[in-house]
């Protein structure tokens, strides 16, 4: 028994904001229908590196495989009338639709919520977009960079005296996600209660803008426009990125009141440097920011860097080890608590998928599937949901509005 069992989501969504919501749902039980077509497939599935061996393909995509496991495909041409007819019909019977499309577009092909929930009036519908489904922007074009950069995030990253730096592209998509699953639930358990469902108008704009309120509180607080400071901090010093013994290996280090700087001292043998007076308080280490960065760097160049975030936090200090992408695959935090889950799709091959970041006691989340192939359980869906036999199958096959993966290629259930 999972916790999301008999919850049928419907999902017209492609890159990071729409997918990861499904993924996370059907990681927990859902059926979750993704609706795509050869002539306009996901887009990281065809635009996205990295793909296998770097050959480029609709199924040898690594961020659709990350970003789309445990979901199934089904291949509907939305352009041919029984294609969207079909939808349609698939819509009727959802409890979720999850859609990414520019405004308007969803209303526009006859799946707006107010149309469908007149047939299904306890559907839930997410609408998860860049700047909203409303405003004088909310048609604007935008990918991951430019909603970290609307959101404030790029006017606080970088060193003070030097251009700001675009955060990791779609930072804000994945924000997103968070809100989106929140609401959804919530959505639910109002049917649950009601028996209606909602309408559910999500911003990614607006949940990038939620994680920089301690930015916005001190301007409306003190007048003041925080801007880029590199790894300094309003109040810790020690504060930065620390170079280790190994080549390009680093540790972050935090000193956040006198009693941890005596408990680094004591971590580090209370090197002579460290007795000085200058560096005795708060505000005198960060009078002398510079040099006690100096200085703590020559004790930490001669370091490894995880015994030195070890032997640091074993004194209380706050201190990581920076991880690079192939030491997260072999972090015994993550293994223990089960992050990655191995799976293999035929195109891809075997790869790790990331299982959902938090753990329930009663209802765990299922063991990873791989990522669907395009089109791969059109039969399936369209029988289970609809349920239709082989021969009507083919028939809609026939009329271009639902399509199959090649012979051979779909895995089944």
């Amino acid at each position: 028994m999972q916790s999301l069992d008999d919850i049928v989501v419907l999902e017209f969504a492609a890159f990071a904001a729409g997918p990861c919501v499904g993924k996370y749902m059907a990681n927990h039980g859902a059926f979750v229908v993704k609706v795509e077509s050869s002539s306009r497939p996901d887009g990281f599935r065809a635009h996205y590196p990295p793909f296998k061996d770097n050959i480029k393909g609709v199924n040898r995509s690594g961020v659709f495989a990350l970003a789309n496991d445990g979901v199934r495909s089904i291949g509907i041409n939305l352009k041919v009338p029984k294609g969207l007819e079909t939808a349609r019909r698939l819509a009727i019977k959802a409890d979720v639709i999850i859609e990414n499309f520019t405004p308007g577009t969803m209303k526009r092909l006859g799946l707006g919520y107010e149309t469908l929930s007149q047939d299904n009036p306890g559907l839930v519908m997410l609408s998860t977009c860049n700047l909203g489904q409303t405003g004088p922007r909310a048609q604007h074009p935008g990918f991951g960079s430019q909603l970290t950069s609307l959101s404030g995030f790029t006017h606080l990253i970088g060193e003070p005296d030097r251009n700001p730096v675009i955060a990791y592209g779609p930072y804000i998509d994945f924000i997103a996600v968070g809100f989106a699953y929140v609401a959804i639930l919530a959505a639910l358990e109002y049917r649950r209660r009601n028996g209606r469902g909602q309408y559910i108008d999500l911003s990614q704009y607006e949940g990038g803008v939620h994680f920089v309120a301690p930015a916005i509180l001190e301007y409306q607080l003190l007048g003041t426009i925080c801007t880029r400071q590199g790894n300094r901090h309003p109040a810790a010093a020690p504060h930065s990125v620390y170079p280790c013994a190994e080549p390009d290996s680093w540790c972050a280090i935090g000193v956040y009141d006198d009693e941890e700087w005596t408990r680094l001292r004591g971590a580090m043998g209370d090197p002579e440097w460290a007795r000085s007076e200058r560096f005795r308080t708060q505000l005198g280490r960060k009078q002398n920011e510079l040099e006690l960065d100096a200085l703590l760097t020559q004790w930490t160049r001669r370091q490894d860097a995880a015994r030195v975030m070890e032997r640091l936090q074993e004194a209380g200090v706050h201190a990581a080890k920076v991880l690079n992408v192939a030491e997260l695959y072999e972090d015994a935090q993550l293994a223990h608590r089960n992050l990655w889950g191995e799976v293999v799709q035929e195109e891809v091959g075997p790869h790790h998928v990331e299982n959902p970041a938090f753990l329930l006691s009663r209802t765990p989340h299922l063991d990873p599937r791989p990522a669907p192939l395009l089109n791969e359980h059109t039969d399936i869906v369209l029988e289970r949901l609809l349920g239709l036999g082989r021969e009507e199958v083919d028939e809609l096959v026939a009329h271009g509005a639902v399509e199959r993966a090649p012979a051979g290629s779909a895995r089944g259930e």
